[in-house]
């Protein structure tokens, strides 16, 4: 089993006061000169905090690298048009030659719901709509015709459909991530409650009749002791976690990449 290190890009920050807003090429250069897997970008409308626009900010780093990965980190697929989102997944995953992948997730309350009352929708109905674009989203992306209000639409030109990745910690998020995914995003949870999560994830791809979703953790709480950090995240690949994304702790995200190729050599 592989076991990936990816890096969020410093497009954003959980502390409003403090933004890590960096030089996305610089970044994006660096963690693919550092051979990590993957660079994801943060998406909103309004967030608590300044965010770059995260399809811009995926086709910048798609633009300057050759080999890395890109990732939405993840994409509020209820915020937007189906079909305009499919739009845009379809052209990234193309300039890109096929590096992308498709994080999708439902919102967190942290933000409000200003952000989703701007764009003409409510923040209590997403759920809904994240399952309504999932179900279209594979045809519209491929150029597949697919019915979007009531009207037949074929996209093109149409591209590879890219690996979608299921983001939430509840079981409605595991729930979708059976039904409808390939792999599911979990934010900072312990191992063993990561334990009883996947027991679930099992049980529901059973009911689903599909895979067992692989599995990304985002920002483990890593010690900052070098060895006890590689100590954590073995335990995260013995238990089963194929993907760990990293985000900046503060303006030197360099610091924070190097450590995080570090982690990669010693796994």
């Amino acid at each position: 089993m592989t076991f990936d290190i990816g890096v969020i890009l410093p497009t954003s920050t959980p502390d409003p006061a403090h933004p890590i807003l960096g030089d996305v090429r610089a970044a994006a250069r660096l963690a693919e000169q550092l051979d990590l897997e993957s660079v994801w970008s943060t998406d909103h409308l309004v967030a608590s905090a300044p965010m770059l626009d995260s399809t811009v900010t995926l086709a910048t780093a798609a633009a300057v690298t050759d080999r890395i990965r890109i990732g939405y980190n993840v994409m509020l697929l209820a915020l937007r048009p189906v079909a305009w989102a499919a739009k845009q997944i379809s052209t990234l995953q193309y300039v890109s030659e096929n590096r992308l992948l498709l994080g999708v997730g439902t919102g967190n309350p942290a933000h409000g719901d200003i952000g989703w009352r701007a764009a003409g929708t409510t923040f209590e109905n997403r759920g809904r709509r994240t399952d309504e674009a999932l179900r279209v989203l594979p045809d519209l992306v491929t150029g597949s015709t697919a019915m979007v209000n009531g009207v037949d639409v074929a996209l093109a030109p149409g591209s590879a459909m890219p690996p979608v990745l299921v983001a939430g910690n509840g079981t409605r998020a595991r729930r979708r991530a059976a039904e409808y995914a390939d792999g599911w995003i979990t934010l900072q949870p312990g191992l063993d409650q990561l334990g009883a999560d996947f027991d679930e994830l099992r049980a529901l791809a059973t009911q689903f009749d599909r895979p067992v979703p692989p599995v990304t953790v985002v920002a483990p709480a890593l010690p900052t002791d070098h060895s006890a950090a590689i100590d954590l995240l073995a335990a995260h690949r013995d238990a089963g976690v194929e993907r760990v994304i990293l985000a900046p702790t503060g303006p030197e995200w360099q610091r924070d990449y190097e450590n995080a190729a570090k982690l990669r050599a010693a796994l």
